[in-house]
């Protein structure tokens, strides 16, 4: 069995309960956003909540746990309601990154200033996964490919004629992710920026918090 999953069976307690508390709290933020710039259409469909039912998607949950990449459901966004659609849009999908960066950075710290006391071990493997798994959901939803959040960032940037053009291709552009993510193409283009992005992102972490100690 463990051979068809991304992360071994030891890890994979960590990883249910990292995806739980990433994936509920990146649906949520987006939830929450939308609510407060005037838009009531996931409050109503029940998304405003913590409950982790109601934004697990199990094909996205099942994807990550076999292929280390996955999704949740995606929160309903109604953008009618909002009135300055453009910056409340940007700010509604960085919700969601935002909150994966801002889990990481709370377990980093966490960990960073435990580290002179005696913790169990299940504790600090719980945390350092939920460092990593925050921070490739961070950098993974901020891709500019469809549906991702990265994507509806760059939709609300560009011109409402751009945005248009955008729509009119949106499908072929997630069709186009999906093979890359699937296909050896990953190794070539979205492993080097994680490659790249992750390692950066944990020096600023380290350097950030040694002005603490």
């Amino acid at each position: 069995m463990e051979r068809f999953l991304a992360f071994s069976l030891e890890e994979l307690p960590f990883v249910i309960i990292s995806l739980l508390v990433a994936f509920t709290l990146h649906e949520f933020a987006h939830a929450y956003v939308a609510y407060k710039f005037g838009d009531r259409t996931a409050k109503e469909q029940g998304r405003l909540t913590l409950n982790p039912v109601q934004h697990l998607d199990p094909i996205g949950t099942i994807f990550i746990l076999l292929a280390g990449i996955g999704w949740a459901r995606p929160v309903p966004v109604d953008r009618r309601n909002f009135e300055n659609p453009r910056l409340a849009g940007i700010l509604v999908s960085l919700a969601g990154p935002l909150s994966n960066f801002l889990i990481a950075a709370v377990a980093y710290a966490v960990l960073y200033f435990a580290a002179g006391f005696n913790i169990p071990m299940f504790f600090v493997d719980l945390l350092n996964m939920m460092i990593w798994l925050n921070l490739v959901l961070f950098v993974f939803n901020l891709l500019p490919f469809p549906p991702l959040d990265g994507y509806r960032i760059i939709e609300d940037v560009v011109s409402p004629a751009a945005r248009m053009k955008l729509t009119q291709y949106e499908q072929y552009g997630t069709l186009i992710f999906l093979v890359i993510v699937i296909t050896p193409l990953n190794q070539f283009i979205i492993q080097p920026i994680f490659s790249f992005a992750l390692p950066a992102l944990l020096q600023g972490f380290g350097s950030i918090f040694s002005l603490f100690s």
